[in-house]
């Protein structure tokens, strides 16, 4: 069989052999403007690419995805520095060359990144910060680089800070209306003063979010997100005058998300999404109407409390024409630019990666009925070894038709590979994100059973060979899953999990210590941990946990390993050199060949942590 364990690592290696894009982000005072974030080898790196012409080479020296272009000239790359991926540390700007760093936040105890945004004249730059103080919004002079100054500060959650165009004015997502709950207002304060100007509450009816200010100078109006329906819609506000338009299209289902505005022409860029399908779309503001300007992946990947609202998402240059940001699960993250009049010219192509596989998307009623989407991925010159159910970390993330080069190692493995947007996930609905909140994970796992059970019918998901794997949330719910659905799984692979609650929570970063003693309060943790049913775990479990990660601590596993291990359970635990959102090529091969590696054991009636061995990069796999 050396031919064919030959052929296995082969194709595994060039799977991640290519960088490929992870997000693409426009300067603010430049649109034309933007900085690609890629995936190398070691880490994650950076070039400019200005629309119309070729990338620029590697900025010399790492840049995180969260990365912004502010300050004077060409710009300077603004970042959090936190030692190796903790996501506790200080804002730096570094200039273009690497010669130059600045320290933004001198003084400041180490903080936790929330928001980082510039404003549309270069001015300013806001930062939102946690820290064991509290949430707070800093105001911090770009050109030159200055002294940063607190515009609020506030212990409720907050998040997301905005600059009008001129920095005189920002709005920020705030919660004290309504400590511990997340559904936010907007915010809007003199940057100068810290004085309030006004607040946009549409409670209780929904939450509203900020997107962006008018670009135009003087026009001091907000993009804002609304949830008044139920599904979000955008709406146009101007915190002076208190005047508002909203756009409800209501002969639109799902989901309509603003992503970005371009107040000179009055247009709106906005995703519907729809069971979670995504639609770029363009609203006209005089009109209120809309047209669709693309279909086919996806156009934003939208996020809940990172440093920015979307992960990447297409957006408006100056001259009012799109630069269309898509991928799918078989396609990496590329560019296209679409002119003010509808033309198209060459943009960014996507990576050259190996070809890959299309999924198909199903919505599966679960125990209660509610319609949960699933995305599927089959091997094309086989039938499937096995069965591997992947569940998003968050938990207020989703599974979109995006790039996954995990999702394809999987299948060139021989493995169904499939998704679940459960109950939390975002894009549904306000209802579907909130609907896990007080259930102690109940209905998380009824829609996980869901999904196996749906699976199954498609002739998938045998227990025997089904595998469940996710990281941080998913994590959670991974191992979670092993304990009260083990008649389901043969095995899962937890990343950056918590599995003892109580323990987790007292170590973790402030940003995201409040929210969670907030979801699973005291009463709740027994329920919600996955230590509590360790007598109940019958697969194999494999735990890769991050030694710099403040967000899910090792002590948060630890005791989970250490009992399940005693009881004479079969579990491994794996430390790595990194923090909660590790990057590099060759870390993702690395894992991947692991788990690879442990379900063809698992097939076999191998114990995974049996002997010392441990897959490597020089190892064949043996699945003879």
């Amino acid at each position: 069989m050396t031919g064919t364990n030959d052929l296995h690592e082969e194709r595994l290696r060039a799977r991640f052999a290519v960088p490929h894009t992870l997000a693409i982000r426009p300067s603010q005072a430049d649109p034309e403007l933007a900085l690609v974030v890629e995936d190398e080898r070691s880490e994650s790196f950076a070039r400019l690419w200005r629309a119309g012409a070729a990338p620029s080479g590697a900025l010399p020296f790492p840049v995180a995805v969260g990365a912004i272009i502010a300050g004077e000239g060409d710009g300077w790359i603004v970042d959090l520095a936190d030692g190796g991926g903790s996501e506790v540390g200080s804002l730096v700007a570094t200039s273009l060359d690497g010669a130059e760093r600045v320290d933004l936040t001198p003084g400041r105890e180490p903080f936790v990144l929330r928001g980082l945004e510039a404003s549309a004249d270069g001015s300013l730059v806001l930062a939102s910060i946690v820290d064991e103080e509290g949430y707070h919004l800093l105001a911090i002079p770009a050109r030159p680089w200055g002294p940063a100054t607190l515009v609020h500060r506030t212990s409720a959650e907050a998040w997301y800070g905005q600059p009008s165009a001129d920095g005189r004015l920002a709005s920020y997502d705030t919660t004290d209306h309504n400590p511990g709950v997340r559904r936010a207002a907007v915010s809007v304060f003199e940057v100068a003063s810290g004085e309030p100007v006004a607040v946009l509450d549409d409670l209780p009816a929904g939450p509203v979010r900020a997107v962006r200010f008018s670009s135009e100078p003087g026009d001091e109006r907000l993009l804002v997100a609304t949830e008044r329906t139920g599904f979000a819609r955008p709406a146009v506000w101007d915190p002076l005058s208190g005047a508002r338009t909203d756009f409800d299209a209501p002969e639109l289902r799902g989901e309509v998300i603003p992503l970005d505005w371009h107040a000179a022409s009055g247009r709106i860029l906005a995703i519907q999404v729809e069971d979670g399908i995504q639609r770029l779309l363009e609203f006209d503001e005089r009109t209120g109407g809309h047209r669709v300007v693309a279909t086919g992946g996806s156009f934003a990947n939208p996020d809940v409390a990172d440093v920015h609202a979307f992960q990447w998402a297409s957006w408006y240059r100056g001259d009012g024409g799109i630069t269309l940001l898509r991928s799918a699960w078989d396609v990496p993250l590329h560019a296209e630019l679409l002119g003010p009049d509808g033309g198209t010219s060459a943009g960014l192509p996507p990576a050259a990666t190996p070809p890959g596989v299309a999924f198909t998307s199903r919505m599966v009623p679960s125990a209660d009925g509610t319609p949960v989407q699933l995305w599927l991925g089959l091997p094309e010159d086989r039938e499937p070894v096995g069965t591997v159910l992947e569940v998003h970390g968050g938990p207020n993330l989703v599974f979109l038709d995006e790039y996954s080069p995990s999702a394809q190692a999987w299948i060139d493995a021989g493995f169904a590979y499939a998704t679940v947007n459960y109950r939390g996930s975002v894009t549904f609905g306000r209802a579907f994100r909130e609907g896990f909140w007080g259930s102690g994970g109940d209905r998380e796992i009824e829609d996980i059973a869901a999904a196996v059970g749906w699976l199954r019918e498609q002739g998938l998901g045998d227990p025997a060979s089904t595998f469940i794997t996710g990281a941080s949330f998913g994590g959670h719910l991974t191992l979670l899953s092993l304990g009260r659905l083990p008649e389901l799984f043969a095995g899962g692979f937890a990343h950056v999990a918590i599995a003892d609650w109580e323990a987790a929570i007292a170590a973790m970063n402030p940003a995201v210590r409040g929210v969670w003693q907030t979801w699973v309060p005291p009463e709740a943790v027994p329920r919600y941990s996955a230590v509590s049913y360790l007598d109940r775990v019958r697969g194999s479990v494999w735990i890769n946990q991050g030694a710099l990660d403040t967000r899910t601590p090792v002590v948060g596993v630890q005791r989970f390993v250490d009992e399940l291990a005693a009881r004479g359970g079969d579990v491994v635990l794996r430390i790595f050199d990194g923090g909660h959102e590790p990057t590099g090529l060759e870390l993702l091969e690395s894992e991947q060949r692991i788990m690879i590696e442990l379900a063809h054991r698992a097939l076999d009636g191998r114990r995974w942590s049996d002997g010392a061995e441990r897959p490597t990069a020089a190892a064949p796999l043996d699945h003879s």
